[in-house]
C-alpha cells in the first residue's frame, strides 16, 4: 500500500542524515506523538492546506507500507470522521519511495 506524508525540506534532510524519518508531523516528533501521521492520496491536500498552509515550501513523502519495518495501521481520528494511516515507528529511508515538492495550499497537488 502507497501512503503520504507532508514534511519540510529541513526535516526530510534531517532523516537523510539520521538514517530514519522520525518526525510525526509539523513541530512533533514520533517521541512526542508516539506515531508518524500520513495520509491517503485523497487526503494530501486536506493536510496540507489544514497544517501546512503557511509554509511555502513543503514536501511529499510517498511511502511504500510493505517497505516499513515498523507497524502500521489505519485509525479512525477522533472527532474527524475519517481514518489515517499511523506509522508506530521510525519510517525507513528505503520505504519512501518517492519524494517531490508538494504545491501551495489551495492548489492541487498532483
Amino acid at each position: 500500500m502507497q501512503v503520504f506524508h507532508v514534511t519540510t525540506p529541513e526535516a526530510w534532510k534531517a532523516a537523510q542524515q539520521a538514517g530514519a524519518y522520525t518526525t510525526s508531523t509539523r513541530g512533533r516528533t514520533l517521541a512526542e506523538e508516539g506515531f508518524v501521521h500520513c495520509s491517503a492520496e485523497h487526503q494530501v491536500a486536506g493536510v496540507r492546506d489544514r497544517y501546512f498552509a503557511d509554509l511555502p515550501e513543503l514536501l511529499l513523502l510517498e511511502i511504500d507500507t510493505d517497505r516499513l519495518t515498523s507497524p502500521w495501521r489505519v485509525e479512525e481520528v477522533p472527532g474527524s470522521g475519517e481514518s489515517f494511516p499511523h506509522v508506530y515507528g521510525p519510517v525507513d529511508l528505503d520505504a519512501v519511495t518517492g519524494v517531490r515538492p508538494l504545491r501551495g495550499a489551495g492548489e492541487p497537488w498532483r
